[in-house]
């Protein structure tokens, strides 16, 4: 069996900046920008029902994060300003998006690239 996932031991948003700053019982600590968790967003509507298909989120470059909401012990539920509000962020969802924040990042810009799209929004 896997070693169970760290849990978090803060959550803080920094509206100015527009980042999420997690902390984990491990040490580790994740500063988390909203444009980055909004297009990773864990919703439908972002992540499809299926691989394949994954809806490409543009113009999301000045999004910030208007609430964090607890769900439980497990996750919170982002309201970011643009008016998504689907998809619960799981203390995995949150610690993987931490850990694999470059690479991600990364993926995100090449996608955007190859579909000739803009961060700005229009």
């Amino acid at each position: 069996m896997s070693a169970p996932l760290p849990q978090p031991t803060e959550i803080t948003l920094h509206q100015a900046s527009r980042v999420l700053e997690v902390a984990f019982e491990d040490g580790r600590r994740f500063s988390l920008p909203c444009e980055y968790l909004r297009v990773y967003s864990p919703s439908a509507e972002v992540r499809g029902h299926g691989p394949g298909q994954e809806v490409l989120q543009v113009g999301k470059r000045e999004v910030g994060i208007k609430a964090v909401e607890p769900v439980g012990s497990y996750a919170v539920k982002l309201v970011f300003t643009d008016g998504h509000d689907t998809g619960l962020y799981s203390w995995q969802t949150l610690y993987d998006l931490g850990e694999h924040q470059e690479a991600y990042w990364q993926d995100y810009l090449d996608r955007m690239t190859k579909a000739g799209a803009s961060r700005d929004p229009k």
